[in-house]
């Protein structure tokens, strides 16, 4: 399989050496610096494309890629405001996209497990829930697309909270999510739930870049020859 990976960072270098070790090649390797190479007639031999890069570029760079027919795996979030838009192109083009919060299979599981939790939860009104997550200085977006997803786990699976906010909530209703930027940290999720008996605590902590990056080329593997619009769920659980 050609892969093409667009934002060739810290990210995508190792995803590049993923994809090696599985026997695929990376036939284009996408830059800040050669932003421009990114185009129809280079995607022509890529079979699938791996986007890891910035909120700002990768609307531009998923339309990009199918508009020329290519599938694309996006890894990058913060642009979800405009999903509706990219959702109309996939179906106008007959296109293949695959978003994710987070690749990582662990942080897949922990999100199933986080859902599961929140269901037992539901009846034990003593508990009240809040998370914490931290990531590098280097990540833009906060809460990070991950939290989101595991706020949006426990608002659909817990009767008591039917909003997150960011930082301190203000209400019963409300969800508290901090967010804390520190240098080095690839990335750390832990829900708390908490009585006046005793405290209930999961934890997700990645260690380096290496789950994300097996997981993107594991979702590029399966969506290779699909079309239509798919999520890590897919992969895992299908």
């Amino acid at each position: 399989m050609n892969i093409a990976i667009i934002g060739y960072g810290k990210m995508g270098k190792e995803i590049e050496k993923i994809a090696l070790e599985r026997g695929h090649a990376v036939s284009l390797k996408i830059s800040s610096k050669n932003a421009h190479d990114l185009t129809f007639d280079n995607l022509k031999n890529v079979d699938v494309a791996i986007e890891f890069t910035n909120p700002d570029l990768a609307i531009s760079n998923i339309n990009v890629c199918i508009e020329s027919n290519t599938p694309i795996v996006v890894g990058t979030t913060g642009w979800y405001d405009n999903f509706a838009s990219v959702r109309y192109n996939i179906i106008e083009n007959n296109g293949t996209l695959l978003y994710a919060t987070n690749c990582s299979i662990g942080v897949n599981l922990f999100f199933k497990l986080n859902k599961q939790l929140a269901k037992m939860m539901n009846k034990h009104n003593d508990y009240n829930v809040t998370m914490e997550e931290t990531h590098h200085t280097q990540k833009l977006d906060a809460p990070s697309g991950t939290a989101i997803t595991l706020a949006e786990g426990i608002i659909n699976n817990l009767d008591a909270k039917d909003l997150w906010v960011k930082g301190d909530a203000h209400a019963q209703n409300q969800l508290s999510v901090i967010a804390h930027r520190i240098e080095n940290v690839p990335g750390t999720h832990q829900i708390n739930y908490t009585s006046a008996i005793d405290d209930i605590e999961i934890k997700h902590t990645a260690h380096n870049r290496k789950g994300f990056a097996i997981g993107a080329v594991i979702a590029a593997e399966y969506i290779a020859n699909k079309k239509g619009i798919f999520t890590m769920e897919d992969v895992l659980f299908e």
